[in-house]
């Protein structure tokens, strides 16, 4: 009897050292990047990109391809940009459209969670909601601009209604796709474990469907980006402010070429901004956090 218990025990010490062998082959090793490697990976190749660009930009206004006024050169684009700062208009230009825009994602983030769950759980609920939000999700932002006009006038609750019929549709269709894609040993876990109803949405659900749900977090926020700048160029008023779309549609209406480079410069940057700083972080923690991604 000792020799057995003495084999059982060596056998569990083996079983145990060899669990832990491969948990340890699983969990990615945290190493800390030098400062001169973060550089050189984050910081030198879209550098060199914007360098590029302008290089080519600059190289197409001294060939004289096409007209001063159609193709401004990189300095009259900077000028307006400096004239702006001088003003002291270029951050109000930016925080007109941002603080729209993110106060737009929000609300459409608190319709599209809720109605995103209720799709992808409520089988009735999917066969009649369903091609609904994909139909939505394919017509072009633009078209809610006329209606929303006409509906609520020109003021911010127009902005606010054209971005939620942007968004709410990706936001929806990213957490539907996120739950469909939940293993069905998962769920009936959960349940075993007593994680149902609000528990189990908490608990199982949700985060199990993050990867999906971020990735239309991600495309909600283009689509809020885009619907308000379609809103801000075609319903321009004295009283809503100068946002970037109104900026836009300024040089147009001026014929001024370096105004409209100027806007669609600024937004660019909030674009790549928002993405660089909010949503690439938060997919790659998503994804590192279930093994996907390996830090390096």
């Amino acid at each position: 009897m000792a020799g057995t218990d003495a084999a059982e025990a060596t056998g569990g010490s083996d079983l145990a050292g060899l669990e832990a062998g491969l948990d340890a082959l699983e969990t990615p090793r945290a190493r800390r990047r030098p400062l001169r490697e973060t550089l050189l990976r984050s910081v030198l190749p879209p550098a060199v990109a914007v360098a590029l660009v302008l290089a080519v930009w600059q190289l197409l206004v001294s060939a004289h391809v096409t007209d001063s006024y159609r193709l401004p050169a990189p300095s009259a684009v900077w000028h307006e940009v400096t004239e702006a700062w001088l003003r002291g208009t270029l951050f109000g230009y930016i925080w007109t459209s941002v603080s729209r825009g993110l106060s737009g994602f929000l609300l459409a983030l608190l319709v599209g969670t809720p109605l995103g769950l209720l799709v992808a759980r409520v089988r009735l609920v999917r066969a009649a909601v369903g091609p609904v939000l994909s139909g939505l999700q394919s017509l072009p932002s633009v078209a809610w601009v006329p209606p929303a006009v006409l509906w609520l006038g020109l003021n911010d609750s127009m902005m606010y209604a054209v971005i939620l019929l942007g968004a709410v549709p990706s936001i929806a269709n990213g957490l539907v796709s996120g739950v469909d894609q939940i293993p069905p040993l998962h769920l009936r876990a959960g349940r075993t474990l007593g994680a149902t109803g609000l528990r189990g949405l908490r608990h199982v659900v949700l985060p199990a469907a993050l990867p999906g749900y971020v990735a239309g977090l991600k495309q909600g926020w283009a689509f809020s980006w885009r619907s308000l700048m379609a809103a801000e160029i075609i319903a321009s008023s004295p009283e809503l402010g100068v946002g970037l779309g109104q900026l836009l549609e300024n040089g147009r209406n001026t014929s001024s070429m370096p105004t409209v480079f100027f806007a669609i410069l600024l937004i660019l940057l909030v674009g790549i901004a928002v993405d660089l700083l909010v949503f690439s972080p938060l997919e790659r923690h998503v994804l590192r956090s279930r093994g996907l991604l390996v830090k390096s």
